[in-house]
């Protein structure tokens, strides 16, 4: 059931060039860009990878456009964890599982957080739980890996930057294969 490399490459290279729901840039464009926000910060190779890897639920079923504006939640997040968890270690599998719980973290630990999400990211916000309570939020916080996963969420927030300029597909393949269990 896992994904190798070579399948996660041909999956950005047939589906990487689709519209991210509710965004100005392609699913490829905004994995690019999160982790070339995070190289840029200086991050483990395996947050990097998290962070190229992190929406890469979405690409594994096709809900159609933009399924939040359904009122579909895609938990993208979860879907897909069994196809990545024999192929990278459990740091890249804590921040991709986490990013989403991320988010509903920063709006009660940063105040101004919410106002500063696109709409469909704040539709998707209420669809995923809504934003935590400060207890949930201590709690999440305390989890393994969460302090990674909020530095990715805060780069995918940030990756929605049409005609960015980013290293391309094949270099982040190499960032993944570098921390992959098994080249």
């Amino acid at each position: 059931m896992a994904l190798s490399l070579n399948d996660i490459e041909k999956l950005f290279q047939h589906r990487g060039h689709e519209q991210y729901s509710g965004e100005p840039v392609t699913q490829l464009e905004h994995a690019l860009q999160a982790a070339f926000l995070g190289e840029q910060e200086g991050a483990s190779d395996e947050l990097v990878t998290a962070a190229f890897l992190h929406d890469l639920g979405h690409l594994l079923h096709d809900l159609g456009d933009t399924p939040s504006m359904h009122g579909v939640d895609d938990v993208h997040q979860y879907r897909v964890i069994p196809f990545l968890r024999n192929v990278f270690p459990q740091s890249v599998i804590d921040a991709i599982e986490r990013h989403v719980d991320a988010k509903r973290y920063l709006c009660v630990a940063r105040p101004a957080y919410y106002a500063g999400l696109s709409e469909d990211s704040k539709r998707s916000l209420q669809l995923q739980g809504g934003i935590f309570t400060q207890s949930q939020a201590d709690e999440f916080i305390a989890q393994p890996g969460a302090p990674e996963a909020v530095r990715l969420r805060v780069w995918d927030d940030l990756a929605k930057n049409p005609g960015l300029q980013t290293p391309d597909l094949a270099h982040y393949m190499q960032t993944a294969k570098r921390c992959a269990l098994r080249p």
